[in-house]
């Protein structure tokens, strides 16, 4: 992570191809160059991918707090500059984090020695400003032993960092980034707040959960999910995330900086989105969610099938919408040996230019 808010590149993340881009928009993979930076500026602040050796760069970052009820909700925002009043208002990207890990570990981690993995910065770099949530039992925010932070609790919790996120940008809609539960999450809160939602990515979706490994092995456990709030969360479990559907798709050096992050959050997490994952699917029909819409799975991902994803593909109302299947990764998209290409393909979704014609 980057307490300092800066941010040293040591080397460049790994991997050069994808596997397949399906759906409308086909050509999105390359829409980057064409599209540009969301802002007129963005261009100029930096490359994706910072060159080897680059020297630090200096980020401009706030924390913030939301209620909800009595529940203290932490809200992290970071910029490549401070907002100048009278400048032109730059994309808001608000990240969701999944079921193992708080905001900072999922979304700004530090790993010495193999190169960017801060979506925050990197996003933050293409002119965005981003935003991040510890949703509640997680990271800084309030830990609730009478909950167990479901994905309908999320959902609240996003409605309750929205007013604040508008105060302080002036928007009035956001682009969302959820991964696995994250995911979840955001296409349950697009779906209840269209008017709140510009563009959204989900990564590591899970749909039905029909097939799925991961969740037949899981389900394993569902009465304790069911009894508890919460569940162990130790250091061989989120290392685990990095070998679980196919070793060689993650560095081990980014696990052991992962767990050293979010171990300092205790060795726990909350129970609801896995009991939401192993017994409610879906969680949502892919039919209530109407904004544009990325599908981004790795093609090694046990969590939900191929088979699975395109059926909620098929189902999203909304003709804006693509499905991308990132070769050589798997379920942890943004931690992963090749996550610059989930980088790249979010990036150019998001910027995706409006049709001349519309018919």
């Amino acid at each position: 992570m980057n307490p300092e808010a800066s941010n040293t590149v040591e080397q460049d993340a790994e991997g050069r191809s994808r596997r397949a881009v399906l759906g409308l928009g086909v050509a999105a993979a390359a829409a980057a160059a064409v599209a540009g930076a969301p802002t007129p500026a963005a261009a100029e602040i930096a490359p994706l991918v910072p060159a080897i050796n680059a020297p630090p760069i200096t980020y401009w970052n706030q924390e913030y707090t939301a209620m909800k009820g009595d529940i203290k909700l932490q809200l992290y925002r970071r910029r490549a500059k401070a907002p100048v009043r009278g400048e032109p208002q730059a994309p808001v990207l608000i990240l969701v984090h999944g079921s193992s890990m708080a905001a900072l570990p999922a979304w700004d981690l530090t790993v010495p020695g193999a190169g960017e993995y801060s979506v925050m910065n990197v996003f933050a770099r293409l002119g965005y400003d981003v935003w991040a949530i510890d949703f509640e039992s997680y990271g800084k925010s309030t830990r609730n032993p009478k909950a167990n932070s479901d994905v309908k609790s999320g959902v609240a919790d996003l409605e309750a960092m929205i007013p604040v996120v508008m105060k302080e940008t002036g928007a009035q809609k956001f682009h969302f980034m959820g991964s696995s539960s994250g995911a979840l999450r955001t296409a349950a809160y697009a779906a209840a707040h269209p008017d709140r939602v510009d563009r959204i990515v989900l990564g590591a979706y899970t749909y039905t959960g029909k097939g799925s490994p991961t969740l037949n092995d899981r389900a394993k456990d569902l009465e304790y999910y069911q009894k508890n709030n919460t569940r162990p969360r130790p250091r061989s479990m989120l290392a685990s995330i990095f070998t679980r559907d196919k070793p060689g798709t993650g560095d081990p050096k980014a696990a052991e900086a992962l767990a050293n992050a979010e171990l300092k959050y205790g060795d726990t997490v909350p129970t609801g989105t896995y009991l939401d994952m192993t017994s409610k699917l879906p969680i949502i029909p892919a039919s209530a969610i109407k904004c544009p819409t990325l599908l981004i799975r790795g093609c090694y991902d046990g969590i939900a099938t191929e088979e699975d994803i395109l059926e909620m593909f098929h189902e999203l109302p909304n003709p804006d919408k693509q499905l991308i299947v990132l070769a050589g990764t798997a379920h942890n998209l943004g931690l992963s040996y090749n996550r610059n290409m989930f980088w790249h393909a979010a990036h150019s979704f998001l910027t995706m230019p409006p049709m001349i014609v519309s018919v």
